[in-house]
């Protein structure tokens, strides 16, 4: 019983980290493509 429960909480970690881990590296990714975006509009202003 102990053992079970274990197991599904090691893996529901696992998942809810390797999950928190890609989200944050897409939003991070389409971050900087929106910063560099506007540097690019605020340079031909200029």
């Amino acid at each position: 019983m102990f053992k079970t429960i274990a197991i599904i909480i090691l893996s529901v970690t696992f998942f809810g980290i390797l999950f928190f881990i890609l989200v944050r590296n897409a939003l991070k990714k389409r971050l900087d493509a929106l910063v560099e975006e506007e540097k690019r509009k605020s340079n031909n202003f200029d």
